[in-house]
């Protein structure tokens, strides 16, 4: 451990260290289903009332939560500091033989104290030549240390799980296997710990292959849109959220949330949930920026849309009774704001569609719809000037790509309350895929 410590809030009560998450976590098809049906339920009964003015109302409800993330300034990225602490890197690896010795080299040459740093590779279960290419370079690379995995369930968080009581570090950093960084990030990952509340950090994230095609393009454009959001909803005391590749966490902060879930199949929007209702804050480092490889096609660009909006539904469905509770403070209506537009709306549009066709009406999720659209559109221009990129330029095409949003959450919520879905971790495949390392 460094000299040191980081500072740990005082504040934190015991009752906040003690809550058992695993209770909501029983019956998400029938969850779902309830909400699908209360959904278009509402639909519907405003279509047969006649009621613009309950969507209305609905809207101005929201406007000012909105105007108030449009016009907020973001704080100042936190100064540097000379209490350099502890830290682990965690990368869980799945037949990565083809981005595994890059990922070494990038991680294990950091401009950070060698004896305050540590990099775990956790072999899942690899086919391919990962395993024997993780030994040779733990031969080359002081800092790496290797896991083969050959038992235990709970996919990349069970993985985690298995692999923290190993590890040492008072921050334990989470990445992916085609993750690229900066060599003196980890400087600028400890300054943002110097808040005693702040449990974890998410890095902004980039796509490294943007220029590859169009989709690849788009995801670029959401990645500095969901940069944008994340900065502004921070500012006005909302939810920071953890976006898995690029995520730091407080090892007590951790300890706190009982380590990762191994029920859900996106482990850093559940943490992320998790770390609120236990008291800590969540911050974004814009910069520097940890890239990642965007999909390449509409196939895979469906399959991991659809795990992450699964995941990030899930979480609702499993602690709505500890989001009802007063835990999250000022937080809870940003969290209640984003579950309405993300997840509800989407949901909404079909039986809108249809209730307009029965009762001979215009669809009624226009004042809605409008708030979600201007974000975005000044998420997109604003969010791409802070990464140094051409906002309006690139503006149709981001509004354009955003729109698969709107088939992903219909099919994910219907999807959800009709079929369970099988845990299980499915690999992005990567670019170098092709091209394996020899």
């Amino acid at each position: 451990m460094s000299n040191n410590s980081l500072p740990i809030p005082e504040d934190l009560s015991l009752d906040h260290q003690a809550i058992d998450f695993t209770l909501g976590m029983d019956g998400r098809r029938i969850k779902a289903a309830l909400v699908l049906a209360m959904v278009w339920a509402i639909v519907f009964t405003i279509h047969a009332i006649d009621g613009w003015w309950i969507v209305c109302a609905a809207a101005l409800v929201l406007l000012p939560h909105a105007l108030k993330l449009l016009t907020s300034k973001p704080a100042a990225p936190p100064a540097a500091t000379d209490t350099l602490p502890s830290i682990t890197l965690l990368v869980s690896a799945q037949n990565e033989e083809s981005v595994v010795a890059q990922l070494a080299a990038n991680l294990c040459q950091l401009d950070y104290p060698a004896e305050l740093y540590e990099v775990w590779v956790i072999d899942d279960r690899s086919t391919d030549r990962t395993p024997q290419l993780l030994d040779e370079l733990a031969q080359q690379y002081p800092q790496l240390r290797v896991l083969h995995r050959t038992t235990g369930g709970g996919g990349k968080s069970g993985a985690l799980n298995q692999v923290l009581p190993l590890t040492k570090g008072e921050l334990v950093g989470v990445f992916d296997a085609d993750a690229q960084v900066e060599p003196d990030f980890l400087r600028s990952v400890a300054s943002y710990f110097q808040r005693p509340q702040v449990g974890a950090i998410q890095l902004r994230k980039s796509v490294a292959n943007a220029d590859t095609n169009w989709l690849t393009k788009g995801q670029s454009i959401e990645m500095a849109l969901d940069a944008y959001l994340q900065q502004q909803r921070i500012t006005v005391g909302g939810i920071g959220e953890l976006r898995g590749n690029g995520q730091f966490v407080r090892r007590q902060a951790l300890a706190d949330c009982g380590g990762w879930n191994e029920e859900t199949i996106t482990d850093d929007l559940d943490l992320t949930l998790r770390l609120h209702l236990n008291g800590w804050d969540i911050d974004l480092a814009s910069s520097p920026a940890v890239l990642e490889e965007g999909v390449t096609s509409l196939k895979a660009l469906w399959h991991q849309r659809n795990r992450w909006a699964e995941g990030g539904y899930q979480r609702y469905l499993d602690y709505w009774r500890l989001v009802n509770t007063d835990r999250l403070g000022g937080k809870k209506w940003d969290l209640v704001a984003l579950a309405l537009m993300q997840y509800l709306l989407p949901s909404a549009v079909l039986p809108d569609l249809i209730g307009a066709v029965i009762w001979r009406q215009l669809p009624l999720l226009g004042p809605l719809t409008a708030i979600g659209l201007l974000l975005q559109t000044v998420g997109i221009v604003v969010g791409l000037r802070r990464t140094s990129q051409p906002g309006l330029s690139q503006l149709w095409l981001g509004l354009t790509y955003m729109l698969h949003w709107m088939v992903v959450m219909p099919a994910v919520t219907l999807r959800m309350a009709f079929r369970p879905k099988q845990l299980k971790w499915v690999k992005t495949l990567r670019q170098a895929d092709n091209n394996p390392a020899s």
